[in-house]
């Protein structure tokens, strides 16, 4: 900071008087360190290997506060190095903002250990049952002693419980990140539309189109979920979904309905991999229709995620978490 801005007006200038801030008076944390291991070891060389640094930055280090204080502070000489009697006063002050500073460490370290046991998590239906098992298991090999609560609900839920303070870090599918929060693209998924091998989609030879897809009364899921966000975005040009034939809130119960030959569903392709591989739900191919959709993490608007929650993300996707 140049002299100008941090001289004090003299009487007379315009405007009241600004004192030089604290820390332009005050010398740091390491300069005061420094300062204690010379009265305790009667040698500023011994004191400089102590701190890890050379005995000419401790040096300069003296020099800088004795200039900052006004004071001299150490006397030097071939046989050691001892404090003056303004020395001896500063130490004495100095070794109080140490110890207050220790202190205030102590005390960030306590709450960041009290943040870091345990972990609120909220996501949609779709990613809290096919792939947070697997990152939460990840997880735990890095903190063991994190306790982790899920909360599973659709988008619109999620992102409730995220605004109201309920969750550290949340997971959702949609087309974009949900008002208030900030937000990650942690992958990708494709809906599908797939009924159960009777019904008369499975057997024809031409598949729906988009308009037939509309029109047809679907089992799904619930409005402010991120799959029929996703469908209603998709089918908005071709008239929007008809009257649900069921509308159910969880996929679960989407998947059973369709298996049960209740009528055809839109599914992520996550959660229906082992229903196709069995043919228990055949696959219909509607081509002209966009369904595919990104995972996201979400978080309140501001800052990234720390401690527990922030290494849960990182464990989402390849390359590093976000930087905090």
């Amino acid at each position: 900071m140049s002299d100008q801005r941090r001289k004090r007006p003299t009487p007379g200038d315009d405007g009241p008087a600004h004192p030089t801030p604290l820390a332009y008076r005050v010398p740091d944390l390491g300069a005061l360190e420094l300062l204690l291991a010379v009265a305790r070891l009667g040698s500023l060389g011994r004191a400089a290997r102590e701190l890890g640094i050379t005995q000419p930055a401790a040096s300069s280090r003296i020099r800088a506060m004795e200039r900052r204080l006004g004071v001299a502070l150490v006397d030097r000489s071939p046989r050691g190095s001892r404090l003056t009697a303004p020395g001896a006063l500063v130490t004495d002050w100095a070794r109080r903002v140490v110890e207050a500073a220790e202190a205030f460490d102590a005390g960030v370290h306590a709450l960041r250990d009290r943040r870091d046991s345990r972990l609120r998590v909220a996501a949609s239906m779709t990613i809290a049952e096919y792939l947070l098992p697997g990152w939460l298991i990840a997880l735990r090999t890095l903190r063991p002693d994190t306790a982790v609560s899920l909360l599973a609900g659709n988008t619109a839920a999620v992102a409730g419980r995220l605004l109201d303070g309920e969750a550290d870090i949340g997971f959702v599918e949609g087309l974009d990140t949900p008002s208030g929060l900030d937000g990650a693209v942690i992958g990708h998924d494709r809906l599908t539309v797939v009924t159960a091998p009777g019904h008369p989609w499975a057997r024809r030879r031409t598949p729906p189109d988009a308009a037939e897809l509309a029109a047809t009364p679907l089992i799904l899921r619930e409005r402010g979920s991120g799959t029929r966000q996703v469908l209603d975005a998709a089918l908005a040009a071709h008239g929007g979904l008809a009257a649900p034939l069921l509308e159910l809130a969880s996929t679960t119960a989407v998947k059973a309905a369709a298996v049960s030959g209740a009528g055809p569903a839109v599914l992520s392709r996550l959660a229906v991999g082992e229903e196709l591989a069995a043919r228990r739900l055949v696959e219909i191919a509607v081509p002209d229709i966009p369904l595919r959709r990104d995972l996201r993490a979400v978080w309140p608007s501001g800052p990234h995620p720390t401690g527990p929650a922030r290494d849960l993300l990182g464990l989402t996707r390849p390359g590093p978490a976000p930087t905090v």
